[in-house]
């Protein structure tokens, strides 16, 4: 079957807002760093420091709306694993090894720059790359790339995000409350029992037993969002069915807009004013900021289409017919393109000192500008 055929109808409508997704994102990260580099600029940011039962209007985007942009993430791969490109195993191991590998380089690059160092904890800055933007840039260069290589780079990207995930639970958990967490565990353990067991096909359930999990899962330490993943597990999802009739696929179609168009869109402008002061240029020469952009620029496209050779080489998988190696090192250049998991990290790997957060957003920002004009750039000469 041609690959085009395989592609879902959600597959295609996530590709086709990418551009318009993209676009909203910049205007909104160009507005918040305008506006906080403003005479406004003090009132502007300490609107989102502003309380509103009982935490700030930040930590509500970051902790609790950023955890329905999990769940998306969730059952986007949920249904990459039951039919997509990640069913097959031979299939998924090109994207699950490059993404490994744009995982593992970037991290020791900036572990080379900053280990033994109070920046350490940046390591896992440089890891993600952002979904919304890389495909994007693949929207605007329309036919002008292969289809495979939408999937590739998506499967990629949503495979780096869950390996995100896991590195924000292990490494970036504090003052973990264990009846909180087993507390979490038994709700998401009932929620599956409700979709393996009792085969209960109705939305409402599952999201209500979800925001139980979310406040216990707040409590407990590990970040809220770790919430949204898990919900995405439990709730019903069959290849085997209609799309129309799967709780996981009518969620997925709901959730894409909002998140799309005001999750993230908010998420930009509480999380990117960054006031650019008059040492910004030695900033971005500290061993974090070079970390962080050589990890994302350097280190990203390395990891990616080492690993990715070294698969192919050893026969372990194959690159798909409308692919050639010029393209993977176009979707690897992408993949440097951090933007939203990179600053959601960077706001939890330094959660004490607001100079370091703001200094590697900026780095994040600079280099994943750099990483999506590099890869339009060069992807568009391909043919």
């Amino acid at each position: 079957m041609p690959t085009e055929q395989r592609i879902s109808d959600t597959f295609k409508e996530f590709i086709a807002s990418g551009k318009a997704g993209g676009i909203v994102l910049i205007l909104c990260t160009v507005t918040s760093l305008a506006i906080a580099n403003s005479p406004l600029g003090a009132s502007y940011l300490a609107l989102w420091h502003f309380p509103l039962a009982g935490l700030s209007i930040e930590h509500w985007i970051n902790d609790a709306l950023m955890a329905v942009f999990f769940l998306l993430i969730g059952l986007e791969l949920e249904r990459e694993l039951y039919s997509g490109e990640l069913s097959d195993l031979k299939n998924a191991l090109l994207p699950m090894l490059a993404a490994i590998g744009g995982i593992v380089v970037p991290a020791a690059i900036h572990l080379g720059l900053n280990g033994g160092t109070p920046t350490q904890a940046g390591a896992g800055i440089p890891m993600a790359t952002d979904i919304a933007f890389a495909l994007g840039v693949l929207a605007l260069l329309g036919n002008k790339v292969p289809v495979s290589l939408k999937v590739f780079l998506t499967a990629l990207a949503v495979i780096d995000d869950l390996c995100a995930i896991v590195v924000i639970g292990v490494f970036y958990t504090a003052n973990l409350s264990v009846p909180y967490l087993l507390g979490a565990l038994a709700v998401f353990a009932g929620l599956l029992a409700m979709n393996r067991l009792m085969r209960v096909m109705a939305l409402l359930p599952y999201l209500v037993g979800g925001a139980l999990m979310w406040f216990l899962m707040l409590k407990s330490g590990v970040h809220a969002t770790i919430a949204g993943v898990l919900l995405a597990f439990a709730i019903p999802y069959s290849a085997r069915q209609d799309d129309a009739e799967s709780p996981s696929h009518r969620l997925e179609h709901a959730l894409h807009k909002p998140v799309t168009f005001l999750i993230l869109p908010l998420f930009a402008l509480a999380n990117t004013g960054i006031v650019i002061g008059a040492g910004w240029a030695s900033e971005l020469l500290s061993s974090n900021s070079l970390g962080i952009m050589l990890g994302l620029v350097v280190g990203k496209p390395l990891g990616i289409v080492l690993f990715s050779f070294m698969a192919v080489a050893l026969g372990l998988c194959r690159l798909p017919s409308d692919i050639r190696w010029r393209h993977v090192v176009g979707a690897g250049i992408l993949g440097g393109i951090g933007f939203t998991m990179s600053i959601f990290i960077a706001n939890l790997a330094f959660p004490a000192d607001p100079a370091a957060v703001n200094a590697s957003k900026m780095a994040i920002l600079l280099a994943s500008v750099l990483a999506g004009g590099l890869g339009y750039a060069y992807l568009s000469r391909q043919r």
